[in-house]
């Protein structure tokens, strides 16, 4: 079975995953889903590697999955580490040298959903319960922004396989936009899960029944 390396996306904490983890567990997988460093303003998106890698330990057999800003996080530790495979959920799909704060007009992205939405609940957690979505939302640190604007580490996409998961009733992150994005960057076409922009918190056990299927698929 698998190692499931789970990494949540801006201004979150690994609690995001917690009902996926306990679906893959229940499969017979291993999983890991730490904090990143959100509100350290001395924090970039290396230091979020760097605490990928470090509670990864000594752990093999691993399939890296990012959600949201996760993604620009996922091949850089697909860089570091020995994965068997790369899933991008409702993510961002960087560049080698590409800033997170570049990231926006170098794909196209038109929308402004923070000004169709009110609030965090709307945008994100659309279709979460809403005790979940509440407690998201009190869990949430700062995101700092401070080195946003620093170009990615990236080299290059790892030689490994990547699928691509979207959402389609995603708020932030609608559908043809990101098929547009997966198919220009890494010719892929991403595969589909109902939902908004939260399924790990939304439909928990289809998400993990998607990423145990990927994970099959690999062995």
């Amino acid at each position: 079975m698998a190692t499931f390396v789970l990494i949540h996306g801006a201004g979150d904490v690994g609690w995001y995953w917690h009902l996926v983890e306990a679906e893959l567990r229940r499969r017979g997988h291993d999983t890991v889903a730490p904090d990143l460093p959100c509100d350290d303003d001395t924090a970039g998106l290396s230091e979020y590697a760097d605490a990928v890698t470090a509670a990864v330990g000594d752990r093999t057999d691993l399939i890296v999955v990012g959600q949201s800003m996760g993604g620009l996080v996922v091949p850089l530790v697909g860089e570091r580490l020995p994965v068997r495979m790369l899933i991008l959920v409702a993510a961002m799909i960087g560049l080698p040298g590409e800033s997170a704060a570049d990231y926006w007009t170098a794909t196209g992205y038109t929308g402004e959903p923070w000004d169709r939405y009110d609030d965090e609940i709307a945008l994100f957690y659309q279709d979460v319960p809403p005790d979940l979505a509440a407690e998201a939302v009190r869990r949430s640190p700062r995101q700092s922004e401070t080195r946003m604007s620093e170009p990615s580490p990236l080299r290059a996409w790892p030689d490994v396989p990547t699928r691509v998961l979207l959402c389609r009733d995603d708020r932030l992150f609608p559908p043809a936009y990101l098929r547009r994005v997966a198919t220009e960057r890494l010719g892929i076409t991403p595969d589909e899960i109902d939902g908004g922009h939260t399924p790990a918190l939304s439909r928990p056990a289809r998400l993990a029944e998607i990423l145990d299927a990927y994970a099959a698929s690999t062995r």
